[in-house]
């Protein structure tokens, strides 16, 4: 009787809920494909109004910022045509038509500056945990899971011994899996955390010796570039570029991403 009464209250709660879900989706894929339509015409800002409707809703998605990207690019705005390639960049750095984007638009800045060369396991490490984004390894991982959990499951019912044994290797083996994955998504959430980054948004910013202005100047970036931002204080940033300078700048004058 409980039971039957319990099925009958999540019937219930499904039939209110779901379709509330599948009207907020709906309204979502809508207003998404609403800033493609005005995109496909030409109409960048109006396709950009659409887009930034959805964020102030509270949506954020590689898709979007990546085609905020792409509304920017096309009205010459390339400090926030960066801005958005990089956040999507962070949802999904895997995504080749992203970095492809951010590589092709980097070309319009200023400022030319070459990485310092990373040790090669450490360039392999981080091309591993950044090829993937963490929605999809933590798919896999509960996927893993999963499959582990019924793998063991038909362990501990089958009778054959062959069977037996295969099950239980599959369950191990799976479950390394699902652990692989999500001690991966962990490492990419790490590398976020711990690369904060910021782009440049005036036409040109001093970086100084100190955070103050009256420190003296070490050289002059403009818009377009991205910095590490490796500490803050009093309104100003340290920044470290990707050839190893460093040095502070205003933040007023960045974006973080």
């Amino acid at each position: 009787m409980k039971l039957n009464k319990l099925v009958s209250i999540l019937t219930l709660a499904g039939a209110l809920v779901l379709p509330r879900l599948a009207f907020g989706a709906d309204s979502l894929t809508a207003a998404f494909e609403k800033g493609n339509v005005y995109y496909s015409k030409g109409n960048y800002q109006g396709a950009l109004n659409a887009y930034k409707a959805l964020l102030n809703e509270g949506y954020e998605s590689a898709p979007l910022y990546y085609n905020i990207g792409n509304a920017y690019y096309k009205l010459g705005e390339i400090p926030s045509a960066l801005l958005y390639y990089e956040k999507a960049h962070k949802l999904a750095p895997g995504d080749d038509d992203i970095n492809f984007n951010i590589r092709f638009t980097n070309l319009k800045t200023t400022d030319k500056i070459d990485e310092v060369p990373e040790f090669f396991l450490a360039n392999w490490w981080k091309k591993i945990i950044l090829s993937v984004s963490i929605s999809t390894l933590s798919v896999f991982s509960v996927l893993f899971v999963l499959l582990a959990s019924a793998a063991l499951i038909f362990y501990f019912f089958e009778q054959s011994v062959t069977l037996k044994k295969t099950s239980f290797y599959i369950s191990v083996t799976v479950f390394t899996f699902g652990l692989l994955t999500l001690f991966i998504s962990g490492r990419q959430s790490a590398y976020f955390n711990g690369h904060k980054q910021a782009i440049i948004f005036t036409s040109s910013a001093s970086v100084k010796n100190g955070p103050v202005s009256s420190s003296g100047t070490l050289f002059v970036l403009h818009e377009g570039t991205k910095l590490n931002v490796l500490d803050s204080n009093n309104g100003w940033l340290k920044i470290r570029l990707a050839n190893g300078n460093e040095g502070w700048i205003k933040a007023a004058d960045v974006q973080e991403i």
